[in-house]
């Protein structure tokens, strides 16, 4: 994820996985060392049912100055969507996106057959959010979020997110070397936090796991899942003020980005979507002419 990217997304994913997240756990935040805060964490996630296996992850683990760094350089997004979606959308992006389409034609057939999501919206997100899974971040996921979790302005939120990390390894679906993202606890192509991963991630390539760090299936049909489980409807356009823009705007709540998500899928698309659906909308609008 681009530097821009992630200050945006950041915002936006922590104002999503908050709704995840248990309060008054049972490791205090910021007071002792960040060792004693892990080994008091240890004994809630027993609690939660982390086994040893997914406990095994946090041995060794230190502190992140970095993510603590990164974590307090966070501002208020200035762009406009001029200025932004003219960046991000380069006519580079665009080629690579459209090869995408192609490339990938037959997943997205299927991935808008069960979950109503058109390939140009998954694609989109794909290439903002990592420019097509060749920037994921190189991070440790589980140092990252364990340190946000020490770190007592977002403790609870991020203590639940340390124990979904541990989940996903428990799961078989990564292991911790492989969970690697960017310093806010991003992970994969499409950078879902570990609270969404263990939610929303379906095995679309059918191999037994939900790998949204190599499997391009994988990625692309679980982008689409959370997209449909927050009310993504069929058939519909997704610009400002049509039906689905506000699911766009629950992948990322900063206006700026959801509309330049927007913006770019109707740039894949050819507007051959947005223009179905006005389409279909008037068959359903009764003729309201004057009868002669």
């Amino acid at each position: 994820m681009t530097k821009v990217n992630t200050r945006i997304a950041t915002l936006t994913l922590v104002a999503g996985a908050i709704a995840f997240a248990t309060p008054s756990l049972a490791a205090t935040c910021g007071k002792g060392s960040f060792d004693s805060f892990i080994n008091d964490y240890k004994k809630d996630a027993v609690a939660k049912g982390i086994s040893k296996r997914g406990l095994a992850a946090l041995d060794g683990l230190k502190l992140d100055e970095k993510v603590l760094a990164a974590d307090k350089r966070q501002g208020v997004f200035k762009q406009s969507f001029e200025q932004f979606s003219g960046r991000m959308i380069s006519s580079s992006r665009v080629s690579k996106g459209q090869d995408m389409m192609s490339k990938h034609a037959s997943t997205l057939k299927k991935i808008e057959q069960q979950y109503g999501v058109p390939g140009a919206v998954v694609i989109a997100i794909w290439g903002l959010e990592t420019d097509y899974g060749t920037n994921q971040g190189k991070m440790s996921v589980v140092r990252s979020v364990a340190t946000l979790a020490y770190d007592c302005r977002r403790t609870d939120m991020f203590q639940n997110e340390l124990t979904e990390a541990l989940r996903i390894i428990e799961r078989g679906d990564l292991s911790m070397d492989e969970m690697r993202g960017d310093w806010a606890g991003e992970i994969g192509q499409t950078q879902f936090l570990p609270s969404s991963y263990m939610k929303y991630a379906v095995d679309f390539d059918g191999n037994g796991k939900r790998d949204l760090v190599r499997s391009v299936p994988d990625v692309l049909g679980s982008t689409a899942n959370y997209l449909k489980s927050y009310g993504w409807q069929r058939g519909q356009a997704w610009g400002p003020d049509k039906p689905n823009f506000d699911v766009i705007k629950q992948w990322n709540k900063a206006d700026v980005y959801a509309r330049t998500i927007a913006a770019f899928a109707d740039k894949l698309d050819g507007g051959k979507s947005a223009k179905a659906a006005e389409t279909a909308k008037e068959k359903l609008t009764p003729d309201k002419r004057a009868k002669r």
